[in-house]
């Protein structure tokens, strides 16, 4: 799998003249887009979970670039005047640590070939294309066996012509070893060689391949007739190129699961793999530490996870995590803290429910009172009470129990990746979440995040389940790098790419995405007339139940339909005596989708004669 991606952009770009006086090429814009950080989405959309920028000229354009995504980490190139791009590329070599993509900064390029150097069986692959007419061709020649063996701008030096160099390659760091010391050793000669010179160089020891796409679409660009030509024959084409793989947005206002990029979507079409595999195992130990450290730190916490539903991962949690000769308190204030305590039932724990208000604050001091009265080992509560959108006062409440010795377990399904979390600040020991919610991912991963030391206290518990066990999964991956039983593989791969863009966006950066959204929706609905069942201060931001209007013309399904008619799915509510209706802001939502939905709830309400 490849994760990692160097990036060429020490160059001074001198043929654009004054445009690049002050600005490194690769940021002159496409369509308002600079073409480095359009690669940069891309890169990232393709699975890259690390971009390496070697800089010179201008380099500070970079380093405010790697301020806006975490996964760019910059290297300056101090010699850049007199080197060229293999000289930035050995400047970002050290910090290489498994294969990976090189490109240059000047692309404007199709996607695609980044799919196909990805999916490539072989390690080290140049891609280049057929003829471009570009008057800066730079022309491939292969051997018999594929491998490159020529590299000039002069087409007559070519004999076994394979195409003109695109400037996205796949290298093995040891076939980057072998060009860096290529270079290192003529270096006083040759200080202005070029990153392809130096392949081909190598190309027969190492085993660099050329992989030609006939008619791909893409331009490098050195000077303002490249630029004027890419705007005008390449840009088009790549946009309706890349428009055709484009999947119909649905925006899902249900809570959960929740709606998805096409970049998480697409991850799920990769190679078929045996899970046995220790590659696959290796994906899924990083996805397991990257679930960790979104809320708690790995060296004290771990991830245990199952191929389930978040009510899976609830399951794996109650029924694991009560000693044998226990009593668990369960905070009732809603269907998913009325579920923990079916759960526990089911499980034959000796099972306490502490009911509460569906729409009002748990009143601490009688929760605590509670706590305080009887032998209880462990506490159970939702963070983020789905049916209305009540957001538990988790932070009060686990630091509570701990005083008085309890392990505590909470369901943050509906809060997990949405909101900024800290398991040991809170005092939270368990928390159960789901790959198809905040953390944006497709639905069929069901996870626990664990404070080991009191995972560990549960080896020589008597086992009360046999899937969901928490500590047979746990050791069981621990020793083999494994689940005990078949995961969902391509949900994997899925959840993989949803952090690599989670990371990408930050938690509190989506958290305040959330909220702009909920902000939104608030307002309309004072503007409708339409009132809230839980008051604003108390509120996730992520589900808002709202009551009905007090109108027999109101149709649940009519407006669902209507709403639907425009891209948007709504959910019913979910209290048996209290009707209400319910929007979620969960998932990739933008705030103008948001405002357009506003509009049409408006439209359905004015059509019943609500506003």
């Amino acid at each position: 799998m490849i994760k990692e991606a160097v990036i060429v952009a020490g160059g001074l770009g001198s043929r654009f003249g004054n445009r690049t006086a002050v600005m490194p090429k690769g940021f002159i814009e496409i369509d308002g887009v600079a073409m480095v950080e359009r690669s940069v989405q891309k890169l990232l959309a393709a699975g890259i979970e690390k971009i390496i920028i070697g800089t010179g000229h201008c380099n500070e354009w970079y380093d405010k670039l790697a301020e806006k995504y975490p996964a760019i980490q910059t290297v300056k190139n101090n010699n850049y005047q007199n080197t060229s791009s293999m000289g930035t590329l050995e400047v970002c070599a050290p910090y290489v640590t498994g294969d990976f993509l090189l490109l240059e900064s000047d692309l404007v390029y199709d996607a695609a070939g980044l799919r196909v150097l990805i999916n490539d069986e072989r390690s080290n692959v140049v891609l280049a294309s057929g003829p471009t007419h570009s008057q800066d061709e730079v022309y491939l020649e292969t051997d018999d066996a594929g491998i490159l063996s020529g590299v000039s701008k002069d087409a007559s030096k070519i004999t076994k012509l394979a195409g003109e160099l695109v400037g996205i390659t796949k290298l093995t760091p040891a076939a980057l070893k072998a060009m860096c010391d290529y270079y290192a050793a003529n270096r006083a000669e040759l200080a202005k060689l070029d990153y392809e010179n130096c392949m081909n160089a190598v190309a027969h020891e190492t085993g660099i391949y050329v992989r030609t796409i006939q008619y791909y679409t893409w331009t490098e660009i050195d000077n303002e007739q490249m630029l004027a030509r890419a705007l005008e024959q390449i840009w088009p084409h790549i946009q309706e190129n890349e428009s055709l793989l484009n999947i119909r947005r649905e925006v899902l206002l249900n809570p959960g699961p929740s709606t998805t990029t096409d970049s998480v979507k697409y991850a799920q079409v990769c190679p078929d793999i045996c899970p046995r595999e220790l590659e696959f195992g290796k994906v899924m130990e990083q996805v397991a530490e990257d679930l960790t450290a979104l809320v708690a730190d790995p060296k004290e916490y771990v991830t245990v996870m199952f191929g389930c539903s978040g009510t899976g991962a609830d399951e794996a949690m109650v029924s694991s995590c009560v000693p044998p000769d226990g009593r668990i308190l369960i905070v009732d204030n809603g269907s998913y803290g009325n579920r923990l305590a079916k759960i526990a039932n089911v499980y034959k724990e000796n099972v306490t429910v502490f009911k509460s208000s569906t729409y009002e604050p748990i009143d601490i001091a009688a929760l605590e009172k509670e706590i305080a009265s009887g032998s209880y080992t462990t506490l159970g509560i939702v963070y983020h009470e789905t049916t209305t959108g009540l957001l538990n006062p988790v932070e009060k409440i686990c630091p509570m129990a701990k005083k008085y010795g309890l392990t505590t377990i909470v369901d943050a399904v509906s809060a997990y990746a949405g909101m900024p979390m800290d398991l040991k600040k809170l005092g939270i020991d368990f928390a159960s979440a789901t790959s198809n919610k905040h953390i944006q991912g497709m639905a069929g991963i069901g996870f626990v995040v664990c404070k080991r030391d009191e995972l560990l206290k549960q080896k020589d518990w008597p086992m009360r389940n046999y899937y969901f066990n928490l500590y047979d999964q746990y050791a069981y991956f621990l020793e083999t790098k494994q689940t005990r039983f078949t995961p969902p593989v391509q949900t994997f791969y899925a959840l993989r790419q949803a952090i690599i863009e989670t990371k990408q966006e930050t938690v509190e950066k989506r958290f305040e995405r959330y909220t702009a959204c909920w902000n939104i929706l608030v307002k309309s609905l004072d503007e409708i007339g339409l009132k809230m069942l839980v008051k604003p201060e108390y509120q996730s931001h992520f589900i808002t139940a709202i009551l009905i209007p007090d109108t027999p013309e109101y149709s649940f399904d009519k407006l669902h339909d209507y709403a639907r008619e425009f891209g948007f799915t709504i959910y019913p509510g979910k209290l048996g005596n209290i009707n209400t209706f319910r929007i979620a802001n969960m998932g990739d939502i933008r705030p103008e989708e948001m405002q357009c939905f506003t509009q049409v709830l408006r439209d359905y309400m004015h059509s019943i004669g609500v506003c």
